[in-house]
Protein backbone atom coordinates (compact mmCIF):
# COMPACT_ATOMS: atom_id res chain seq x y z
CA UNK A 1 0.00 0.00 0.00
CA UNK A 2 1.33 3.44 -0.98
CA UNK A 3 1.47 6.54 1.21
CA UNK A 4 -0.82 9.25 -0.21
CA UNK A 5 1.08 12.04 -1.94
CA UNK A 6 -1.03 14.66 -0.13
CA UNK A 7 0.11 13.30 3.23
CA UNK A 8 3.78 13.51 2.20
CA UNK A 9 3.23 17.09 1.02
CA UNK A 10 1.62 17.91 4.36
CA UNK A 11 4.63 16.56 6.26
CA UNK A 12 7.05 18.60 4.18
CA UNK A 13 4.87 21.69 4.65
CA UNK A 14 4.37 21.36 8.42
CA UNK A 15 7.92 20.51 9.52
CA UNK A 16 10.29 23.45 9.31
CA UNK A 17 13.64 22.22 8.03
CA UNK A 18 15.64 24.76 10.05
CA UNK A 19 14.03 23.65 13.31
CA UNK A 20 14.46 19.97 12.40
CA UNK A 21 18.15 20.23 11.54
CA UNK A 22 19.04 22.68 14.30
CA UNK A 23 18.19 20.07 16.94
CA UNK A 24 20.77 17.67 15.49
CA UNK A 25 23.24 20.07 13.87
CA UNK A 26 23.35 23.51 15.55
CA UNK A 27 22.85 26.18 12.89
CA UNK A 28 23.99 29.79 12.71
CA UNK A 29 22.16 32.56 10.85
CA UNK A 30 24.04 33.56 7.71
CA UNK A 31 22.12 36.20 5.77
CA UNK A 32 18.87 34.76 4.47
CA UNK A 33 20.02 31.20 5.22
CA UNK A 34 21.50 29.20 8.09
CA UNK A 35 24.85 27.41 8.03
CA UNK A 36 26.90 24.78 9.84
CA UNK A 37 29.72 22.34 9.24
CA UNK A 38 28.30 19.54 7.14
CA UNK A 39 27.18 16.48 9.14
CA UNK A 40 27.81 14.23 6.15
CA UNK A 41 31.53 14.82 5.63
CA UNK A 42 34.49 16.16 7.61
CA UNK A 43 35.22 19.85 7.20
CA UNK A 44 36.59 22.76 9.22
CA UNK A 45 34.77 25.65 7.51
CA UNK A 46 30.97 25.59 7.22
CA UNK A 47 29.74 24.78 3.71
CA UNK A 48 26.35 23.34 4.75
CA UNK A 49 23.47 25.78 4.21
CA UNK A 50 19.80 25.50 5.09
CA UNK A 51 17.15 27.69 3.47
CA UNK A 52 13.95 28.40 5.36
CA UNK A 53 12.38 29.93 2.24
CA UNK A 54 13.05 26.89 0.07
CA UNK A 55 12.86 24.37 2.93
CA UNK A 56 16.00 22.83 1.50
CA UNK A 57 19.55 22.06 2.61
CA UNK A 58 22.68 21.92 0.47
CA UNK A 59 26.36 21.28 1.12
CA UNK A 60 28.74 22.99 -1.27
CA UNK A 61 31.50 20.66 -0.09
CA UNK A 62 30.11 17.15 -0.64
CA UNK A 63 26.97 17.98 -2.62
CA UNK A 64 24.46 16.58 -0.11
CA UNK A 65 21.08 18.21 -0.61
CA UNK A 66 17.38 17.65 -0.07
CA UNK A 67 14.32 18.37 2.05
CA UNK A 68 13.29 17.23 5.54
CA UNK A 69 12.68 13.68 4.33
CA UNK A 70 16.11 13.47 2.68
CA UNK A 71 17.80 14.80 5.82
CA UNK A 72 16.17 12.22 8.09
CA UNK A 73 16.99 9.44 5.63
CA UNK A 74 20.65 10.48 5.40
CA UNK A 75 21.28 11.58 9.00
CA UNK A 76 19.39 8.80 10.75
CA UNK A 77 20.14 6.19 8.08
CA UNK A 78 16.48 5.36 7.43
CA UNK A 79 14.77 4.31 4.24
CA UNK A 80 12.00 6.43 2.72
CA UNK A 81 9.06 4.75 4.46
CA UNK A 82 10.77 4.78 7.86
CA UNK A 83 11.67 8.46 7.41
CA UNK A 84 8.03 9.27 6.69
CA UNK A 85 6.96 7.38 9.81
CA UNK A 86 9.62 9.15 11.88
CA UNK A 87 8.47 12.61 10.75
CA UNK A 88 4.81 11.71 11.16
CA UNK A 89 5.56 10.55 14.70
CA UNK A 90 7.03 13.97 15.51
CA UNK A 91 3.68 15.51 14.57
CA UNK A 92 1.66 12.80 16.33
CA UNK A 93 0.19 11.64 13.02
CA UNK A 94 -0.63 8.12 11.86
CA UNK A 95 0.75 7.37 8.40
CA UNK A 96 -2.19 6.57 6.09
CA UNK A 97 -1.96 4.02 3.30
CA UNK A 98 -3.85 3.88 0.03
CA UNK A 99 -4.46 0.89 -2.22
CA UNK A 100 -1.74 0.67 -4.85
CA UNK A 101 -1.17 -1.55 -7.84
CA UNK A 102 1.22 -3.82 -5.94
CA UNK A 103 0.54 -6.41 -3.30
CA UNK A 104 -1.45 -5.02 -0.39
CA UNK A 105 0.43 -4.68 2.88
CA UNK A 106 -1.56 -5.15 6.06
CA UNK A 107 -0.21 -2.43 8.34
CA UNK A 108 -2.30 -3.62 11.29
CA UNK A 109 -0.79 -7.09 10.97
CA UNK A 110 2.72 -5.64 10.84
CA UNK A 111 2.17 -3.67 14.04
CA UNK A 112 0.92 -6.79 15.79
CA UNK A 113 3.92 -8.79 14.55
CA UNK A 114 6.38 -6.17 15.80
CA UNK A 115 4.69 -6.26 19.20
CA UNK A 116 4.71 -10.08 19.36
CA UNK A 117 8.37 -10.22 18.36
CA UNK A 118 9.29 -7.72 21.07
CA UNK A 119 7.36 -9.79 23.60
CA UNK A 120 9.19 -12.91 22.40
CA UNK A 121 12.53 -11.18 22.87
CA UNK A 122 11.65 -10.18 26.43
CA UNK A 123 10.45 -13.74 27.08
CA UNK A 124 13.77 -15.23 25.96
CA UNK A 125 15.70 -12.70 28.04
CA UNK A 126 13.65 -13.59 31.12
CA UNK A 127 14.27 -17.30 30.55
CA UNK A 128 17.98 -16.62 30.66
CA UNK A 129 17.52 -15.32 34.21
CA UNK A 130 14.70 -17.46 35.54
CA UNK A 131 14.50 -20.86 33.84
CA UNK A 132 15.56 -23.93 35.80
CA UNK A 133 18.14 -24.75 33.09
CA UNK A 134 19.56 -21.24 33.06
CA UNK A 135 22.88 -22.25 34.62
CA UNK A 136 24.03 -24.27 31.63
CA UNK A 137 23.41 -21.24 29.43
CA UNK A 138 25.15 -18.85 31.79
CA UNK A 139 28.08 -21.27 31.99
CA UNK A 140 28.22 -21.35 28.20
CA UNK A 141 28.19 -17.53 27.99
CA UNK A 142 30.88 -17.35 30.64
CA UNK A 143 32.94 -19.90 28.72
CA UNK A 144 32.63 -17.71 25.62
CA UNK A 145 33.82 -14.77 27.70
CA UNK A 146 30.72 -12.62 27.21
CA UNK A 147 30.15 -9.97 29.84
CA UNK A 148 26.82 -8.95 31.32
CA UNK A 149 27.14 -5.62 29.54
CA UNK A 150 27.47 -7.22 26.09
CA UNK A 151 24.66 -9.72 26.79
CA UNK A 152 22.39 -6.84 27.75
CA UNK A 153 23.47 -4.66 24.80
CA UNK A 154 22.46 -7.35 22.30
CA UNK A 155 19.46 -8.54 24.38
CA UNK A 156 20.67 -12.13 24.17
CA UNK A 157 18.17 -14.66 25.52
CA UNK A 158 17.45 -18.36 25.93
CA UNK A 159 14.81 -20.59 24.34
CA UNK A 160 14.54 -23.63 26.66
CA UNK A 161 13.94 -27.20 25.57
CA UNK A 162 10.30 -28.08 25.01
CA UNK A 163 7.73 -27.77 22.29
CA UNK A 164 5.64 -24.90 23.56
CA UNK A 165 7.72 -22.62 25.77
CA UNK A 166 6.69 -19.55 23.78
CA UNK A 167 3.45 -20.88 22.34
CA UNK A 168 2.01 -21.66 25.79
CA UNK A 169 2.05 -17.94 26.66
CA UNK A 170 -0.70 -17.42 24.08
CA UNK A 171 -2.94 -20.43 24.72
CA UNK A 172 -5.90 -18.14 25.36
CA UNK A 173 -5.52 -16.23 22.09
CA UNK A 174 -5.96 -18.06 18.82
CA UNK A 175 -5.28 -14.81 16.95
CA UNK A 176 -1.89 -14.39 18.64
CA UNK A 177 -1.01 -18.01 17.90
CA UNK A 178 -1.85 -17.46 14.24
CA UNK A 179 0.36 -14.39 14.17
CA UNK A 180 3.22 -16.25 15.84
CA UNK A 181 2.95 -18.68 12.94
CA UNK A 182 3.03 -15.78 10.48
CA UNK A 183 6.05 -14.32 12.30
CA UNK A 184 7.93 -17.63 11.93
CA UNK A 185 8.16 -18.24 15.68
CA UNK A 186 5.86 -21.25 15.50
CA UNK A 187 5.78 -24.17 13.06
CA UNK A 188 2.66 -26.10 12.02
CA UNK A 189 3.08 -29.72 10.87
CA UNK A 190 0.93 -31.64 8.39
CA UNK A 191 -1.43 -32.71 11.19
CA UNK A 192 -2.08 -29.11 12.19
CA UNK A 193 -0.05 -29.37 15.41
CA UNK A 194 1.92 -26.26 16.29
CA UNK A 195 5.17 -26.05 18.20
CA UNK A 196 8.02 -23.58 18.89
CA UNK A 197 10.58 -23.13 16.12
CA UNK A 198 13.41 -22.30 18.55
CA UNK A 199 14.19 -24.84 21.28
CA UNK A 200 17.27 -25.20 23.49
CA UNK A 201 19.04 -22.34 21.76
CA UNK A 202 20.84 -19.16 22.59
CA UNK A 203 18.67 -16.42 21.08
CA UNK A 204 19.92 -13.35 19.21
CA UNK A 205 17.14 -10.86 18.35
CA UNK A 206 17.52 -9.24 14.95
CA UNK A 207 16.45 -5.59 14.90
CA UNK A 208 15.70 -3.31 11.98
CA UNK A 209 17.10 0.20 11.67
CA UNK A 210 14.38 1.54 13.95
CA UNK A 211 15.20 -0.97 16.68
CA UNK A 212 12.14 -3.17 16.18
CA UNK A 213 12.64 -6.93 16.61
CA UNK A 214 11.90 -8.53 13.25
CA UNK A 215 13.47 -11.98 13.61
CA UNK A 216 15.83 -14.19 15.58
CA UNK A 217 18.95 -16.20 15.16
CA UNK A 218 19.27 -19.20 17.46
CA UNK A 219 22.54 -20.98 18.24
CA UNK A 220 22.28 -24.56 19.44
CA UNK A 221 23.76 -25.14 22.91
CA UNK A 222 24.52 -28.82 22.49
CA UNK A 223 25.51 -30.95 19.53
CA UNK A 224 22.25 -30.55 17.66
CA UNK A 225 21.81 -29.38 14.12
CA UNK A 226 21.63 -26.96 12.51
CA UNK A 227 24.23 -25.06 14.50
CA UNK A 228 22.49 -21.79 13.65
CA UNK A 229 18.78 -21.50 12.96
CA UNK A 230 17.34 -18.27 11.54
CA UNK A 231 13.82 -16.90 11.33
CA UNK A 232 12.20 -17.53 7.95
CA UNK A 233 11.04 -14.78 5.60
CA UNK A 234 7.97 -13.05 7.03
CA UNK A 235 5.94 -9.91 6.31
CA UNK A 236 8.36 -7.92 8.51
CA UNK A 237 11.62 -9.84 8.00
CA UNK A 238 13.48 -10.07 4.71
CA UNK A 239 16.98 -11.23 5.53
CA UNK A 240 18.49 -9.89 2.31
CA UNK A 241 17.52 -6.38 3.41
CA UNK A 242 18.79 -6.49 6.99
CA UNK A 243 22.07 -6.78 8.88
CA UNK A 244 22.46 -8.26 12.35
CA UNK A 245 24.00 -5.79 14.76
CA UNK A 246 23.53 -2.65 12.65
CA UNK A 247 21.04 -1.13 15.08
CA UNK A 248 23.29 -1.94 18.04
CA UNK A 249 26.28 -0.47 16.20
CA UNK A 250 24.36 2.79 15.66
CA UNK A 251 23.58 2.97 19.36
CA UNK A 252 27.32 3.22 20.02
CA UNK A 253 28.47 5.09 16.93
CA UNK A 254 26.15 7.57 15.23
CA UNK A 255 28.66 8.13 12.44
CA UNK A 256 31.05 5.16 12.34
CA UNK A 257 34.18 5.54 10.26
CA UNK A 258 34.14 1.91 9.20
CA UNK A 259 31.99 -1.20 9.37
CA UNK A 260 33.26 -4.78 9.44
CA UNK A 261 30.90 -7.31 7.89
CA UNK A 262 31.24 -10.90 9.15
CA UNK A 263 29.20 -14.07 8.80
CA UNK A 264 27.85 -15.03 12.24
CA UNK A 265 25.97 -13.54 15.18
CA UNK A 266 28.54 -14.81 17.65
CA UNK A 267 31.30 -13.15 15.61
CA UNK A 268 29.57 -9.78 16.04
CA UNK A 269 29.01 -10.30 19.76
CA UNK A 270 32.51 -11.64 20.46
CA UNK A 271 34.12 -8.75 18.61
CA UNK A 272 32.01 -6.29 20.61
CA UNK A 273 33.24 -8.00 23.80
CA UNK A 274 36.78 -7.03 22.71
CA UNK A 275 35.65 -3.45 21.89
CA UNK A 276 35.67 -4.09 18.16
CA UNK A 277 32.12 -2.80 18.25
CA UNK A 278 31.57 -1.90 14.62
CA UNK A 279 30.81 -5.34 13.17
CA UNK A 280 27.59 -6.59 11.55
CA UNK A 281 26.57 -9.97 10.14
CA UNK A 282 24.89 -10.76 6.82
CA UNK A 283 22.39 -13.26 8.26
CA UNK A 284 23.90 -16.32 6.65
CA UNK A 285 23.53 -15.16 3.04
CA UNK A 286 25.86 -13.74 0.43
CA UNK A 287 25.97 -9.98 0.93
CA UNK A 288 23.15 -8.48 -1.14
CA UNK A 289 23.02 -5.13 -2.94
CA UNK A 290 20.50 -3.91 -0.35
CA UNK A 291 22.85 -4.84 2.48
CA UNK A 292 25.78 -3.13 0.78
CA UNK A 293 23.73 0.03 0.36
CA UNK A 294 22.95 -0.07 4.06
CA UNK A 295 26.63 -0.46 4.86
CA UNK A 296 27.76 2.31 2.53
CA UNK A 297 25.15 4.67 3.97
CA UNK A 298 26.40 3.81 7.45
CA UNK A 299 30.13 4.33 6.92
CA UNK A 300 32.53 5.37 4.17
CA UNK A 301 34.69 2.28 4.63
CA UNK A 302 33.38 -1.29 4.55
CA UNK A 303 35.67 -4.22 5.35
CA UNK A 304 34.42 -7.64 4.24
CA UNK A 305 35.83 -10.39 6.46
CA UNK A 306 36.03 -13.96 5.13
CA UNK A 307 37.80 -17.25 5.72
CA UNK A 308 41.01 -17.57 3.72
CA UNK A 309 39.96 -20.81 2.00
CA UNK A 310 38.62 -21.12 -1.54
CA UNK A 311 35.01 -20.72 -0.43
CA UNK A 312 35.91 -17.51 1.40
CA UNK A 313 37.66 -16.05 -1.64
CA UNK A 314 34.67 -16.95 -3.85
CA UNK A 315 32.32 -15.27 -1.38
CA UNK A 316 34.53 -12.17 -1.36
CA UNK A 317 34.50 -12.09 -5.17
CA UNK A 318 30.70 -12.19 -5.22
CA UNK A 319 30.69 -9.34 -2.72
CA UNK A 320 33.03 -7.34 -4.97
CA UNK A 321 30.76 -7.85 -7.98
CA UNK A 322 27.78 -6.72 -5.90
CA UNK A 323 29.55 -3.65 -4.52
CA UNK A 324 31.11 -2.25 -7.71
CA UNK A 325 27.98 -0.58 -9.20
CA UNK A 326 27.02 0.86 -5.80
CA UNK A 327 30.23 2.70 -4.91
CA UNK A 328 30.13 6.49 -4.80
CA UNK A 329 33.02 8.95 -4.45
CA UNK A 330 34.61 8.55 -1.03
CA UNK A 331 33.39 4.98 -0.49
CA UNK A 332 35.98 2.31 0.23
CA UNK A 333 35.54 -1.47 0.25
CA UNK A 334 38.36 -3.72 1.44
CA UNK A 335 38.71 -7.46 1.93
CA UNK A 336 40.13 -9.22 4.98
CA UNK A 337 40.95 -12.93 4.94
CA UNK A 338 41.48 -14.96 8.13
CA UNK A 339 43.69 -18.06 8.43
CA UNK A 340 41.92 -21.24 7.37
CA UNK A 341 39.81 -22.70 10.17
CA UNK A 342 39.58 -19.40 12.04
CA UNK A 343 36.64 -17.02 12.33
CA UNK A 344 36.51 -13.53 13.90
CA UNK A 345 35.26 -15.00 17.19
CA UNK A 346 38.19 -17.39 17.64
CA UNK A 347 40.72 -15.03 16.11
CA UNK A 348 40.04 -12.05 18.34
CA UNK A 349 40.24 -14.30 21.42
CA UNK A 350 43.66 -15.54 20.34
CA UNK A 351 45.32 -12.27 19.35
CA UNK A 352 43.30 -9.57 21.15
CA UNK A 353 41.86 -6.29 19.92
CA UNK A 354 45.06 -4.51 18.89
CA UNK A 355 46.41 -7.34 16.74
CA UNK A 356 42.98 -8.05 15.23
CA UNK A 357 42.49 -4.40 14.27
CA UNK A 358 45.98 -4.39 12.81
CA UNK A 359 44.79 -7.14 10.45
CA UNK A 360 41.77 -5.00 9.58
CA UNK A 361 44.13 -2.13 8.75
CA UNK A 362 46.04 -4.45 6.41
CA UNK A 363 42.92 -5.60 4.55
CA UNK A 364 43.23 -5.61 0.75
CA UNK A 365 41.91 -2.61 -1.12
CA UNK A 366 39.30 -3.37 -3.77
CA UNK A 367 41.62 -2.78 -6.78
CA UNK A 368 44.30 -5.01 -5.24
CA UNK A 369 41.86 -7.85 -4.61
CA UNK A 370 40.25 -7.47 -8.03
CA UNK A 371 43.46 -7.70 -10.07
CA UNK A 372 45.09 -10.26 -7.79
CA UNK A 373 42.10 -12.58 -8.25
CA UNK A 374 41.95 -12.03 -12.02
CA UNK A 375 45.67 -12.78 -12.28
CA UNK A 376 45.23 -16.02 -10.32
CA UNK A 377 42.32 -17.08 -12.51
CA UNK A 378 43.69 -16.19 -15.94
CA UNK A 379 47.47 -16.21 -15.45
CA UNK A 380 49.29 -15.16 -18.60
CA UNK A 381 46.11 -14.96 -20.70
CA UNK A 382 46.07 -11.17 -20.86
CA UNK A 383 43.25 -11.09 -23.38
CA UNK A 384 40.81 -12.89 -21.11
CA UNK A 385 42.04 -10.93 -18.10
CA UNK A 386 41.44 -7.65 -19.94
CA UNK A 387 37.99 -8.73 -21.09
CA UNK A 388 36.94 -9.78 -17.59
CA UNK A 389 38.37 -6.63 -16.02
CA UNK A 390 36.70 -4.30 -18.54
CA UNK A 391 33.34 -5.98 -17.90
CA UNK A 392 33.68 -5.20 -14.20
CA UNK A 393 35.10 -1.68 -14.59
CA UNK A 394 32.23 -0.69 -16.88
CA UNK A 395 29.85 -1.24 -13.95
CA UNK A 396 31.62 1.35 -11.78
CA UNK A 397 29.71 4.64 -11.44
CA UNK A 398 32.39 6.43 -9.44
CA UNK A 399 34.51 8.00 -12.20
CA UNK A 400 37.52 8.44 -9.90
CA UNK A 401 37.54 4.75 -8.97
CA UNK A 402 36.90 3.81 -12.59
CA UNK A 403 39.95 5.80 -13.72
CA UNK A 404 42.06 4.22 -10.98
CA UNK A 405 41.02 0.72 -12.08
CA UNK A 406 41.73 1.55 -15.72
CA UNK A 407 45.21 2.81 -14.82
CA UNK A 408 45.83 -0.42 -12.90
CA UNK A 409 44.63 -2.51 -15.82
CA UNK A 410 46.77 -0.55 -18.28
CA UNK A 411 49.82 -1.22 -16.10
CA UNK A 412 48.98 -4.94 -15.90
CA UNK A 413 48.70 -5.09 -19.70
CA UNK A 414 51.91 -3.14 -20.30
CA UNK A 415 50.14 -0.14 -21.82
CA UNK A 416 51.09 3.48 -21.44
CA UNK A 417 48.25 4.62 -19.21
CA UNK A 418 44.46 4.57 -19.32
CA UNK A 419 44.19 6.70 -22.48
CA UNK A 420 46.03 4.11 -24.54
CA UNK A 421 43.87 1.37 -22.99
CA UNK A 422 40.71 3.24 -23.95
CA UNK A 423 41.90 3.64 -27.53
CA UNK A 424 43.04 0.05 -28.01
CA UNK A 425 40.19 -1.67 -26.21
CA UNK A 426 37.47 0.79 -27.19
CA UNK A 427 36.46 1.48 -23.60
CA UNK A 428 33.87 4.22 -23.19
CA UNK A 429 32.29 5.07 -19.88
CA UNK A 430 28.53 5.15 -19.90
CA UNK A 431 28.80 7.87 -17.27
CA UNK A 432 30.69 10.33 -19.51
CA UNK A 433 27.48 11.75 -20.85
CA UNK A 434 26.23 12.34 -17.34
CA UNK A 435 29.50 14.08 -16.43
CA UNK A 436 29.24 16.37 -19.46
CA UNK A 437 25.65 17.15 -18.56
CA UNK A 438 26.64 18.07 -15.03
CA UNK A 439 29.38 20.34 -16.36
CA UNK A 440 26.93 22.00 -18.72
CA UNK A 441 24.76 22.98 -15.79
CA UNK A 442 27.53 25.27 -14.61
CA UNK A 443 27.54 27.33 -17.80
CA UNK A 444 25.31 30.19 -18.88
CA UNK A 445 21.73 29.02 -19.10
CA UNK A 446 19.15 29.31 -21.87
CA UNK A 447 15.83 31.06 -21.21
CA UNK A 448 14.24 27.61 -20.84
CA UNK A 449 16.74 26.63 -18.16
CA UNK A 450 16.19 29.98 -16.42
CA UNK A 451 12.42 29.43 -16.48
CA UNK A 452 12.77 26.01 -14.86
CA UNK A 453 15.31 27.26 -12.28
CA UNK A 454 13.17 30.25 -11.29
CA UNK A 455 10.11 28.03 -10.94
CA UNK A 456 11.96 25.45 -8.85
CA UNK A 457 13.47 28.09 -6.56
CA UNK A 458 10.29 30.19 -6.38
CA UNK A 459 7.25 27.98 -7.04
CA UNK A 460 4.87 30.86 -6.29
CA UNK A 461 5.73 32.23 -9.76
CA UNK A 462 3.45 29.59 -11.25
CA UNK A 463 0.47 30.31 -9.01
CA UNK A 464 -2.59 31.26 -11.03
CA UNK A 465 -0.55 31.49 -14.25
CA UNK A 466 -2.70 30.98 -17.38
CA UNK A 467 -2.15 27.78 -19.34
CA UNK A 468 0.54 28.13 -22.01
CA UNK A 469 -0.80 26.00 -24.91
CA UNK A 470 2.06 26.93 -27.23
CA UNK A 471 4.59 25.17 -25.01
CA UNK A 472 3.19 21.75 -25.92
CA UNK A 473 4.12 22.30 -29.56
CA UNK A 474 7.72 23.43 -29.07
CA UNK A 475 10.35 20.90 -30.10
CA UNK A 476 12.95 21.58 -27.43
CA UNK A 477 14.51 19.30 -24.81
CA UNK A 478 13.25 20.23 -21.36
CA UNK A 479 9.93 21.80 -22.38
CA UNK A 480 7.95 18.81 -21.07
CA UNK A 481 9.56 19.30 -17.66
CA UNK A 482 8.61 22.99 -17.62
CA UNK A 483 5.03 22.14 -18.58
CA UNK A 484 4.79 19.64 -15.73
CA UNK A 485 6.26 22.12 -13.24
CA UNK A 486 3.74 24.74 -14.35
CA UNK A 487 0.87 22.26 -13.92
CA UNK A 488 1.98 21.52 -10.34
CA UNK A 489 2.65 25.09 -9.22
CA UNK A 490 -0.43 26.53 -10.95
CA UNK A 491 -2.78 24.57 -8.70
CA UNK A 492 -1.20 25.29 -5.35
CA UNK A 493 1.70 27.40 -4.09
CA UNK A 494 4.52 25.15 -2.85
CA UNK A 495 8.03 25.72 -1.57
CA UNK A 496 11.02 24.15 -3.30
CA UNK A 497 11.09 21.20 -0.93
CA UNK A 498 7.46 20.28 -1.60
CA UNK A 499 7.90 20.76 -5.33
CA UNK A 500 10.94 18.51 -5.59
CA UNK A 501 9.26 15.84 -3.47
CA UNK A 502 6.97 15.28 -6.48
CA UNK A 503 10.06 14.10 -8.39
CA UNK A 504 11.64 11.84 -5.73
CA UNK A 505 11.77 8.78 -7.99
CA UNK A 506 11.91 10.66 -11.30
CA UNK A 507 15.02 10.84 -13.53
CA UNK A 508 14.82 14.66 -13.55
CA UNK A 509 15.40 14.91 -9.78
CA UNK A 510 19.19 15.31 -10.01
CA UNK A 511 18.92 18.16 -12.51
CA UNK A 512 16.21 19.91 -10.51
CA UNK A 513 18.24 19.71 -7.31
CA UNK A 514 21.20 21.32 -9.07
CA UNK A 515 18.97 24.10 -10.35
CA UNK A 516 17.83 24.89 -6.80
CA UNK A 517 21.43 25.96 -6.14
CA UNK A 518 22.05 27.77 -9.44
CA UNK A 519 22.98 31.42 -9.00
CA UNK A 520 20.89 32.93 -11.81
CA UNK A 521 21.68 36.47 -10.55
CA UNK A 522 18.09 37.62 -10.85
CA UNK A 523 17.23 40.04 -8.05
CA UNK A 524 14.22 39.17 -5.88
CA UNK A 525 12.31 42.25 -7.05
CA UNK A 526 12.77 41.19 -10.70
CA UNK A 527 11.77 37.52 -10.38
CA UNK A 528 8.24 37.91 -11.76
CA UNK A 529 9.39 40.10 -14.63
CA UNK A 530 12.25 37.80 -15.67
CA UNK A 531 10.07 34.71 -15.43
CA UNK A 532 7.47 36.31 -17.71
CA UNK A 533 10.25 37.18 -20.17
CA UNK A 534 11.27 33.52 -20.40
CA UNK A 535 7.70 32.51 -21.19
CA UNK A 536 7.45 35.22 -23.86
CA UNK A 537 10.70 33.95 -25.38
CA UNK A 538 9.37 30.39 -25.41
CA UNK A 539 6.10 31.47 -27.03
CA UNK A 540 8.11 33.32 -29.66
CA UNK A 541 10.01 30.10 -30.32
CA UNK A 542 6.71 28.43 -31.09
CA UNK A 543 5.71 31.28 -33.41
CA UNK A 544 8.98 31.03 -35.34
CA UNK A 545 8.84 27.24 -35.40
CA UNK A 546 5.25 27.21 -36.67
CA UNK A 547 5.99 29.91 -39.24
CA UNK A 548 8.88 27.85 -40.63
CA UNK A 549 6.66 24.77 -40.86
CA UNK A 550 3.87 26.59 -42.72
CA UNK A 551 6.11 28.68 -44.99
CA UNK A 552 7.83 25.55 -46.29
CA UNK A 553 4.57 23.74 -46.88
CA UNK A 554 2.68 23.78 -50.18
CA UNK A 555 -1.06 23.55 -50.75
CA UNK A 556 -2.19 25.12 -47.46
CA UNK A 557 -5.66 24.55 -46.10
CA UNK A 558 -7.84 27.59 -45.47
CA UNK A 559 -7.13 27.42 -41.72
CA UNK A 560 -3.37 27.17 -42.36
CA UNK A 561 -3.45 30.24 -44.67
CA UNK A 562 -5.23 32.23 -41.98
CA UNK A 563 -2.77 31.07 -39.33
CA UNK A 564 0.21 31.91 -41.55
CA UNK A 565 -1.10 35.44 -42.12
CA UNK A 566 -1.50 35.94 -38.40
CA UNK A 567 2.00 34.62 -37.70
CA UNK A 568 3.50 36.98 -40.31
CA UNK A 569 1.67 39.89 -38.68
CA UNK A 570 2.97 38.94 -35.24
CA UNK A 571 6.56 38.59 -36.50
CA UNK A 572 6.39 41.93 -38.33
CA UNK A 573 4.97 43.50 -35.17
CA UNK A 574 7.92 42.19 -33.17
CA UNK A 575 10.36 43.70 -35.62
Amino acid sequence: MAIPRDFINELVARIDIVDLIDVKVPLKKAGKNHSACCPFHSEKSPSFTVSRDKQFYHCFGCGAHGNVIDFVMEYDRLDFIDAIEELAGQLGLEVPREQGTGKRRDEGLSRDLYQLMEEASRHFQSQLRQHKDKQKVLDYLDHRGLSEKVIEHFNIGFAPEGWDGLLSRYRQSQDSQDKLLTAGMVIENDNGRRYDRFRDRLMFPIRDRRGRVIGFGGRVLGDGTPKYLNSPETPIFHKGNELYGLYELKQRHRDPQRVLIVEGYMDVVALAQFDVDYAVASLGTATTAEQFQLLLRSAKEVICCYDGDRAGVEAAWRALETALPLLKPGNQVRFMFLPQGEDPDTMVRQVGKEAFESQIDDAKALPEFLFETLAQRHGADKGTLAKQAIGLIEKVQDTVLQSLLLENLAYKLGMNGADELRRKLGFSSKHQGQTLQNKALKGRGTPLRLAIALLVQHPMLGEGLPVQPALKHIKMAGVDLLIHLLDITRKQVKNSAQLLEQYRDAPQLGTLKKLTQWDHQVADENLQQEFRKTLIWLNNQYIEQRYQELSLKQNHTKEERIQLSKLIAVIQGQN
